[in-house]
């Protein structure tokens, strides 16, 4: 069986890579985020695929624009229901893709996230599995959630705290603000 799997970040496609390749099926990535914020941010996340991808010996496809424009154009004025907009944008990429390799499935290395809402991102994915005829294949990859980061870790792979876009930047670093400002309080 082959599976395209599409992959947000280098760390969060270790424990989903050994997971697939164990059951052994045939794995290739696809990195397609239009959602990471800023530049920078995104240009490190790319090259962490791509040296991931390397000593993985991963074949991935890469979608190497800066997409901030075209999701933004998705959730302005959606910001709080985002995810739904962000999974439906990226996954509808992912299943073209697919279907363009022939794939036998795909499947998603933001199951592997403790932080991503599974059910939405299921839902998604099987509804355009129905509506273009391709399988998803839905792994709860949370098991392994210490694994991978450990095993991204011995690599020396980039490890970013915060899904990548603008919102959740803000919302990372309003929580700061919020637990310095109780402190500077008491």
């Amino acid at each position: 069986m082959s599976i395209l799997l599409h992959i947000c970040c280098g760390p969060c496609a270790t424990y989903p890579l050994e997971i697939l390749r164990e059951e052994g099926i045939k794995v290739h990535g696809f990195f397609y985020n239009p959602n990471i914020h800023p530049y920078l941010e995104f240009r490190k996340r790319l090259e962490t695929v791509e040296q991931f991808a390397a000593k993985m010996d991963l074949p991935v496809d890469y979608h190497r624009e800066y997409g901030l424009r075209d999701y933004l154009r998705q959730v302005v004025n959606h910001e709080d229901s985002r995810c739904r907009f962000c999974y439906d944008m990226r996954l509808r990429e992912v299943v073209a893709k697919a279907k363009e390799m022939r794939a036998d499935a795909f499947t998603t290395t933001l199951l592997y996230s403790r932080y991503q809402n599974h059910e939405l991102i299921r839902l998604k994915a099987e509804e355009l599995a129905e509506k273009h005829n391709i399988p998803f294949i839905y792994y709860d990859f949370r098991a392994g959630w210490q694994h991978g980061i450990d095993k991204s870790k011995e690599m020396g792979l980039y490890r970013q705290s915060y899904c990548g876009c603008i919102y959740s930047e803000q919302e990372r670093y309003d929580k700061r603000f919020r637990k310095k400002s109780r402190q500077d309080s008491s």
